[in-house]
Formats: structure tokens, sequence, C-alpha cells
């Protein structure tokens, strides 16, 4: 495989823009001598004239043609067998961060390279108190498009921008703005709580939202006989039930990384390394749930592995956040919960994995693909948002 050094494409790119702005071309420099020479108007002739004496001008002294015309952009396209070596697209993000006063905020599922670039790294509502208080005049969301969303909702007069547009959420995905709303007025007098994995168009018809870290305390806020709908995720809505002795009322939904854990694979890691702590994510299934030695949001689990005097740890969530773990606990094993299809990659997200570097350095560059949220949804979504934040603030979370 053919190496080619960065700094010799970034001078060969240099030297061609150079000679292609201050060097008129030999054909066409020739028909403007010829135009010169043949034209009979005085008018046109001194018009040329000056033509021709501002390409002689660009050439010698090496000045742009024309200073007006915007600014080029080359794509340089090198082949199969060929390795581009040196470079740094760290360095390039972080010089545009700079320049545009951008922030950048990681989920902790993303992939190490860009939770390591990012400004702050946390779970759902981590982020969002994040984005709440930024001066920044540029949020990138690495994370999905419901957190972009939420971000925006909270930050109207900011451009929120995510490195890939499609970079869903399943769980989302599983509530359907209309068929949830429709549940709601099927169900008057409840109140309506939803997770943050949802749509800006869901939060508009909830009361208030709730992250991982926050359900358990904010359902416990409201009186014990208080009738409530939860949505969309069933196997967290089912937890938070069993801890508060509560019966809200489900939505049906899920998502696809934590429904994939097995049990039985579980069980065998257990008893290959009995030592093993087990930590899983409440948006497990109760089978799950009933292994596992502590239970938690992704920033709980993160926060009792590195208090543990436990060495090893089976973990029941989405893959990325072992970087984290592994950073903060150098010395400790993590071991990712195995899914029921070993032949998949199931424990991790591929909506987050549709984020990369290449991705987030686009996003910047062009300021695109940009969030938007309408305008009347965004009025209801930011009210149970502001809730939760303010009842988080509250209980210190």
């Amino acid at each position: 495989m053919r190496e080619i050094k960065y700094e010799d494409i970034v001078k060969s790119v240099k030297d061609m823009i150079l000679y292609s702005a201050t060097n008129l071309p030999k054909d066409a420099y020739k028909a403007m001598q010829d135009a010169y020479n043949n034209e009979k108007s005085e008018v046109c002739k001194a018009v040329l004239k000056q033509i021709l004496e501002n390409a002689d001008i660009a050439k010698n002294e090496e000045r742009p043609l024309c200073q007006d015309t915007g600014l080029a952009v080359f794509f340089v396209k090198v082949g199969e067998d060929v390795k581009v070596v040196g470079g740094s697209l760290k360095k390039a993000i972080n010089e545009l961060k700079k320049e545009k006063n951008a922030v950048i905020l990681g989920h902790y599922y993303q992939q190490g390279e860009i939770q390591d670039i990012a400004d702050f790294v946390g779970d759902s509502l981590a982020l969002a108190q994040w984005a709440a208080k930024t001066t920044a005049d540029i949020i990138v969301l690495c994370g999905v498009h419901f957190m972009g969303e939420t971000a925006k909702i909270l930050c109207p007069d900011k451009k929120v921008l995510v490195p890939d547009l499609n970079a869903g959420c399943s769980l989302a995905d599983s509530c359907p703005a209309d068929d949830f709303a429709r549940f709601v007025n099927e169900h008057p007098g409840y109140t309506v709580i939803s997770y943050v994995n949802t749509t800006a168009a869901v939060k508009a018809v909830t009361d208030v939202v709730v992250t991982s870290t926050n359900a358990k305390q904010i359902v416990e806020s409201f009186p014990k006989d208080e009738k409530i709908i939860f949505g969309p995720d069933r196997n967290l809505g089912n937890y938070i039930n069993s801890i508060t002795n509560r019966n809200m009322l489900l939505w049906d939904g899920a998502c696809h990384v934590h429904e994939q854990f097995s049990v039985e694979k579980i069980v065998e890691l257990k008893a290959q390394y009995p030592d093993a702590v087990v930590l899983a994510h409440p948006e497990c299934k109760s089978v799950v749930l009933k292994l596992a030695d502590f239970v938690g949001s992704t920033a709980a689990l993160l926060k009792h592995a590195v208090q543990s005097d436990a060495q090893r740890f089976i973990v029941a969530t989405e893959s990325g956040i072992l970087h984290e773990m592994q950073k903060k606990c150098p010395l400790k094993t993590f071991i990712p919960a195995p899914p029921n299809d070993s032949t998949c990659a199931c424990n991790e997200c591929s909506f987050m994995r549709l984020n990369t570097m290449e991705k987030l350095y686009n996003c910047l560059k062009y300021e695109f693909p940009e969030i938007e949220v309408d305008s009347e949804v965004a009025k209801k979504a930011v009210l149970p948002i502001k809730r939760m934040l303010d009842i988080s603030e509250k209980l210190g979370l």
C-alpha cells in the first residue's frame, strides 16, 4: 500500500489553489489579447487592457485574479491502495470549535474517540443540564436525534447541530406521537410522565419528563394515589413500579439494545467469574435486572463502578459506557453483557455508532445538519423538560 503524507496533500492543494487563483489560463489570456487587438471601440479596448494588466499583476505578484468570488472548496480523491499518514482530525475539530464558539456534548454511548474530544460527556439528564446553561453559540450534540431536539428546545436561539440526522432511537420510534396523544386522551385524569427518550411531539403532550437518573424520585414526588401514565419504556416503567410500589399505566415500548441481553449468557459469565459484580440499566428486562447486583442509570453505573471495591464487572447496558469506565478505573476489568445473538454487536446501539469523527468535523465545518423544532411543539415541550430540570435541581441530581 502506498503512503502519502498529509502535509504533502495540504501543500499540493495549496499550490494548486494559489496557481489557479493567480494565473489566467493561457488560452483565455490569448483570447483576451486577440480581442484587444481586434476591438474597434476605444471604451471596450480600455476595459480589455485593464483585464490583461490585472492578469499580469496577479501572475507576477501572486495576487488573486478576483477578490470577491467566495471560498473554493476542494474534495481530494485517493485510491483504495493509498493510505494518508499524519495530520490530526482532532486538532482540526478543536480549531473549528474555538473559531465558531461551539461546544461538543457527547453521550456515554458514543465511540471512545468522540467521548474524548467532547467538552462534556454524560447521560441524557447531564446533557440537558449542560445544554441549558452553556454560553456557546453552537451546540454539537453527539448522541441521537431526540437529544438534539431537547437541546434545541432548551436553547431556541442557539444553533444545534448533530453529526448524523439518521442517528435516531428505537425507543423513541416505538412511541409515535399521534398514537401516544390518542392514548393520553383515552385516559383523562392521568398525569403523563415521559422518558426523555422521546420525540419533541411526545414531550409536548407530557406533564413532566424523566431520565433513568431521576425517574424514581420524580414519580415519588407525586401522591401515592396519583394516576400516572408512563411512557414509552415498559421495562423502565415496570422497574419504577416495583421499587415505588406504584401501578403506573405503561406504554409498550422498549430499547432494541437493552431488550437483547441474554440471561443464560450472563449466568454463564457469572459462573466463570464469580467475583464479578453485575451492573444493569433499568431499561433491561426484569429477568436481567433480577441477576444484577446494582441497577441504575448510565451515570449511576459509572459512579458505582468507580466507588466499588470490586475489580471485575459484567455491564448490561450499551457498551459505549465501558470506555469511560475503563478510563476512570484502568486497573479494573469490565465485561460487556452478551446479547442473545452472538453473531451481532447487539450490545451496541447502531444509531449511536452512526456518529464518527469525520462527520463531527464536517458538521462543525459546514454547520449542518441542524436541528429544527416546530415552534408550537417547542413551546409545549419545554414546560415538562424544565419541570424535570427544576425537580432534579431541588433533589440535588
